[in-house]
């Protein structure tokens, strides 16, 4: 109703409009593969340029909008976000496939524009267009959802994505990023104003909260506080920006409420990753895309997502479970490994689940710690080694001589154990 609709709005205030300014006319490059010119691409260009386009297609454009951290960044400067992405959103009537043929064609047609002087754009096809800018393309049609992505590539990691929605069902993942910012009352001010901005000529812009109720959401972006509700609707669960919030330093909102929603988040991200290698591409994948200059997070966040996958993952036969782990693992080794990080290795955590034959006060191997015969086996049971003058590339070694111990015929006879470093133990 219009009291809920008026709940989740905003109007921005000078500062924040000032922000929002400076963002769509910061010029950002948008570099190219091979040999390909970089192109200085302004956000507000862009947007004039291909809303005019779509229009001249008869493809009505409702309005535009900045979405995620950059508008976050906007509402609340020291958000502890950062901003990466530039996200912007036309709301557009697609009511087929060729509609979002057009879009796509107009968004490569429009790169054109923006090539240096001097290149022979004659001879550059769309095809080629796309090779040399686009990072990557997505398009949903279903029942409840239709849009599409395109991200334009930045080699630092600010991409310019240009999505185009028709419906999207569920528009944010937590409260702290489901801000979005209507931009076409500035944009009209770009183009019919002959005076600059000023505290007391600035045209009305508002701020939406897709979450519901704004001013909690700017609460919880101000206090760093996690909160969202049914994950489970969430494709990957928002499992990976959960650890990624809470090595940015945020912290659940409720903390009894948020360990149910961990255990939600864990079954939705294995409902659609359900294969090891699928995990593994997506885990790389988000380091990538989410980490561009900030490398050593990396370990950090492994370390949080290894936390939180054991503590909260119900829905896993055991052997996936440990597979999972194991696999975050072997990540976390690999950071380190790049990094050239050598771990402070008084204190090394090790992770291992007997076999339930250790009780035998006869069993004997150089693996596994001596158990007290009396003593059931507990899974993942946690146990603090102490190793001296053990570097990087020892441990490495150990986890490529227990991966191959698992993957001989009688891994069953032998208890299953790999290692684990937490963050307290790097230097």
């Amino acid at each position: 109703d219009e009291r809920t609709l008026l709940a989740n709005l905003s109007v921005l205030n000078w500062e924040q409009v000032q922000r929002l300014d400076v963002i769509l006319a910061e010029s950002i490059p948008i570099h190219g593969r091979w040999n390909f010119p970089t192109l200085e691409i302004k956000p507000r260009d862009i947007v004039k340029v291909v809303r005019c386009r779509m229009e001249e297609k008869r493809i009505h454009v409702r309005e535009v909008r900045l979405n995620g951290s950059a508008a976050s960044h906007v509402l609340h400067e020291d958000s502890g976000l950062g901003w990466k992405d530039l996200d912007l959103i036309f709301c557009a009537e697609l009511k087929g496939e060729m509609e979002f043929q057009t879009v796509k064609d107009i968004v490569l047609d429009a790169l054109l524009d923006f090539l240096p002087e001097g290149v022979n754009k004659d001879k550059i096809t769309p095809v080629t267009l796309k090779e040399a800018y686009v990072q990557k393309m997505v398009k949903v049609c279903n029942d409840s959802d239709r849009w599409s992505l395109i991200s334009l590539s930045n080699n630092k990691g600010k991409n310019v994505e240009l999505k185009f929605v028709d419906s999207l069902r569920r528009q944010f993942e937590f409260s702290v990023d489901s801000f979005q910012i209507r931009l076409d009352s500035l944009l009209l001010f770009y183009e019919c104003s002959e005076h600059p901005m000023a505290d007391t000529f600035h045209p009305t812009i508002l701020g939406e909260s897709v979450y519901g109720d704004f001013p909690a959401a700017l609460d919880h972006l101000r206090k760093r506080l996690i909160c969202t509700r049914n994950p489970e609707e969430i494709r990957g669960g928002g499992l990976l920006k959960y650890c990624h919030l809470l090595v940015r330093g945020f912290c659940a909102a409720s903390g009894t409420e948020m360990k149910i929603l961990q255990r939600y988040m864990c079954s939705r991200f294995f409902i659609d990753f359900p294969e090891l290698g699928e995990q593994r591409r997506k885990l790389e994948s988000y380091l990538q895309n989410h980490f561009v200059g900030l490398e050593d997070r990396k370990y950090d966040y492994l370390a949080t997502l290894h936390g939180v996958v054991q503590e909260s993952t119900v829905c896993l036969m055991g052997h996936e479970r440990r597979q999972t782990l194991g696999l975050i693992s072997s990540l976390a080794l690999r950071v380190l490994a790049e990094q050239n990080v050598i771990p402070n290795t008084a204190n090394v955590t090790c992770y291992y689940q007997p076999a339930p034959y250790v009780s035998d006060s006869n069993f004997s191997n150089y693996y596994v710690a001596q158990v007290q015969p009396t003593h059931s086996h507990t899974p993942y049971i946690h146990k603090t080694c102490t190793v001296h003058r053990q570097t990087l590339s020892v441990l490495c070694r150990k986890v490529r001589e227990f991966r191959k111990m698992w993957t001989r015929p009688d891994w069953l006879r032998r208890p299953c154990v790999y290692l684990f470093l937490t963050s307290e133990n790097k230097k």
